[in-house]
């Protein structure tokens, strides 16, 4: 019992990893950075996935594999993109409240833009710079808010671009407009985010639509049928192959493509 007692008590009295850093900071000790293994890129991945398939099953695996890997790296990749581009949209309409609220505050446009970039993300820190550049000399804010790659984002700098140039236009207070518009971009993310909890059991049928050709195949071996010996060692299984992975990924990517629609229109 007294050795249990004091392991805990040596436990708890364990520094975190907070305490290190503070040490450090107090020596003046440099940690040294880790090596981090390189991850590997989308051609290493897919022209790994097509020798495989050559080496399984000929030819034809190899452009099943590619072509799945290919589907596979896009899926991730839209998925990662719809993630960020939430998360620039709510960007956006954060630097957007700070900015109006510098805008009731009596400050000019630019000023007030410029203080806005001071606390944002740096993509969003980058917009409110732009948008300070284009409120000091006065120029075109729609051109001024141009050429991002996102289509999310996109979006919603054209309308922040749109209530600018309606509130120089018409005299409009521009703190309303924008704050009318941040509001609009909130009620936009979340709904977004809903929609995309909802397409969950969509996304899983799919999934499991998509594994049902392997379940087939799994079955057919079962049977003592051969299906994987027809298909990587004749000809023609080489073409049904090729025929049945592209069907796949093409239905994988349309329904993947449905879902991102409903969700980020």
């Amino acid at each position: 019992m007294v050795s249990l007692l004091l392991t805990s008590l040596a436990l708890l009295c364990w520094p975190d990893h907070l305490a290190g850093r503070r040490l450090r900071v107090l020596t003046g000790h440099q940690l040294r950075k880790r090596l981090r293994t390189p991850r590997p890129s989308a051609v290493t991945l897919i022209a790994a996935a097509v020798v495989v398939g050559w080496l399984v099953a000929g030819p034809g695996g190899a452009a099943a594999a590619g072509l799945l890997a290919a589907t596979a790296r896009r899926q991730l990749r839209a998925r990662t993109e719809n993630r960020q581009s939430l998360a620039a949209v709510d960007g956006l309409a954060e630097a957007l409240r700070t900015l109006v609220a510098g805008l009731r505050s009596g400050a000019h446009p630019a000023t007030a833009a410029e203080a806005a970039a001071v606390d944002a993300r740096p993509p969003t820190a980058d917009t409110m710079r732009a948008m300070a550049a284009a409120a000091r000399l006065d120029g075109d804010m729609a051109t001024a808010l141009a050429g991002t790659r996102s289509p999310a984002l996109a979006t919603a700098l054209a309308r922040v671009a749109k209530a600018w140039q309606l509130a120089q236009r018409h005299g409009l207070p521009l703190a309303d407009v924008l704050d009318a518009v941040r509001t609009d971009l909130e009620q936009r993310a979340r709904f977004a985010r809903q929609v995309l909890a909802r397409m969950t059991g969509p996304k899983s049928s799919a999934t499991a639509l998509s594994l049902l050709p392997l379940l087939g195949i799994a079955l057919g071996e079962a049977m003592g049928a051969s299906p994987l010996r027809m298909l990587t060692g004749t000809g023609f299984g080489q073409l049904l192959l090729m025929a049945g992975v592209t069907l796949l990924c093409t239905g994988v990517a349309w329904s993947g493509r449905i879902t991102s629609q409903a969700a980020l229109r």
